[in-house]
């Protein structure tokens, strides 16, 4: 109730943000005393790979750890247990025994080189850290990046990077199949939901300007549930026209990134089909086996570190993944 927050009342207000990169290593530091770590763990990059967890959520990662440790009978934790437990935290158990058939196997090994290719080749996108098949949760497979520095502006060029990334996975299967599957409904939501933020929102749209609309309120009738129309028919018809031209466009720049590489595509996907799960390095391997051509990473952190989590709207990298229903 607004009249709660009113002056004389409960009016002053405490905001307790989620920890920045630096608090996840010292909360990390905590739950991690008393246990035995292997040296190869390392919690800068475990820290760096989990943005925008809670304390709660870091404690029950270091926990998910620990019982991966004892299932093994490992007297130590070791860096390998902590990626376990992320991708337990993140993304479900693993279903290991889903029957696929070949065909699904190999739509999934593309969709997800699909992914992982324009990552590793754009410039502003974040790293890979590993790319799989194996299903977990919801997902039949994932790629995974790692940012490379804790962000907080995202420019223009970043973002739109980030779309050609989540087309990735819709247009290999459109090249090496010649059609699309329903697995890509995902990525079109995440996609549409940032192109729309970027015309509404950030005033990344010639057209429509340097404005910013819709207000923020309760909506039970209307175009969508968080946003008010506080524009014109005319307007709105605007800003959907935006939407589309910047997804057409980027899924253009995803369709030739991808039509350049064509062999490298080729090779990450049979890379998965053999062995299931492939880290970053292991990607950029096998394009440079291509003469590809790919950004300077010099500072990042190596591939094998632990992935970064899917980040909350409206950060636009993360994790893209393939489902079975959608």
């Amino acid at each position: 109730d607004p009249a709660l927050l009113r002056p004389g009342r409960f009016d002053r207000q405490v905001v307790v943000p989620l920890p920045e990169l630096e608090d996840r290593r010292e909360i990390l530091d905590v739950h991690a005393k008393g246990k035995r770590m292997s040296p190869d763990v390392d919690l800068d990059v475990v820290a760096r790979g989990t943005p925008g967890m809670s304390g709660a959520d870091l404690a029950n990662l270091v926990n998910e750890a620990a019982l991966f440790a004892v299932r093994e009978g490992d007297d130590v934790i070791r860096m390998r247990h902590f990626e376990e437990a992320r991708d337990r935290v993140l993304m479900g158990q693993r279903r290991e025994s889903m029957a696929l058939s070949d065909g699904e196997k190999e739509a999934i090994a593309y969709h997800e080189a699909g992914h992982a290719l324009c990552a590793a080749v754009l410039p502003t996108a974040d790293p890979i850290h590993k790319v799989t098949i194996i299903p977990a949760g919801m997902a039949l497979g994932v790629t995974q990046q790692l940012p490379d520095q804790e962000r907080h502006i995202y420019r223009q060029d970043y973002i739109e990077d980030s779309l050609v990334v989540r087309m990735g996975g819709r247009i290999a299967e459109e090249l090496v199949f010649g059609v699309i599957s329903t697995g890509a409904n995902n990525d079109l939501v995440g996609a549409t939901e940032l192109a729309r933020k970027m015309v509404r929102e950030w005033g990344m749209s010639r057209r429509v300007g340097p404005m910013a609309w819709g207000n923020q309120g309760p909506v039970f009738l209307g175009e969508d549930m968080m946003h008010s129309r506080d524009y014109s028919d005319d307007t709105a018809r605007v800003i959907d026209e935006e939407v589309e031209r910047i997804l057409r466009e980027q899924e253009q720049r995803c369709r030739d990134t991808l039509t350049d590489h064509r062999r490298a595509l080729d090779l990450i996907a049979r890379a998965l089909l053999e062995h299931e799960t492939i880290d970053g390095s292991e990607v950029v391997r096998l394009l440079e086996l291509t003469g590809a051509s790919l950004p300077d990473r010099t500072g990042v952190a190596p591939p094998t570190a632990a992935a970064a989590a899917a980040p909350a709207a409206p950060e636009p990298a993360g994790q893209h993944h393939v489902t079975p229903t959608d």
